[in-house]
């Protein structure tokens, strides 16, 4: 991890029409954990993750939760088998994150802060 890339640098953001304008970490452990299905206004929240193995992923969870992705992935298979919970949506790329957004704006995911476009919203930043 170089120095221009580390945690400080993750944004999470929602397309600029939906009517989040900030999230606390407690709620974006809610949403991407599986126990909240929707932002605190009601409104329904469809997370967005990375594919296994993705550095930001790693990064991602590693500050949010301080967990190892082995860990997630373990946690995952427990509520998905018990049928408790809807994983995120996975994604391989930035651009497949853009795109998503864009077709749903109940979508959240987590970017570099450089990969933020004008139709996204920023919510929560690492610090």
């Amino acid at each position: 991890m170089t120095t221009s890339e580390n945690a400080s640098d993750i944004v999470v953001v929602v397309h600029a029409e939906n009517s989040v304008r900030g999230l606390t970490k407690k709620q974006l452990v809610d949403i991407y954990m599986g126990r909240f299905k929707h932002f605190p206004n009601e409104e329904k929240a469809s997370p967005i993750d990375f594919s296994s193995g993705s550095e930001l992923r790693k990064e991602f969870y590693s500050a949010l939760v301080g967990k190892t992705e082995r860990s997630i992935n373990a946690y995952w298979s427990v509520l998905l088998f018990s049928g408790r919970a809807t994983a995120p949506k996975k994604v391989k790329s930035v651009k497949d994150v853009i795109y998503s957004l864009d077709a749903d704006v109940s979508s959240i995911a987590y970017l570099r802060a450089k990969d933020v476009t004008p139709d996204m919203h920023v919510v929560y930043r690492f610090r």
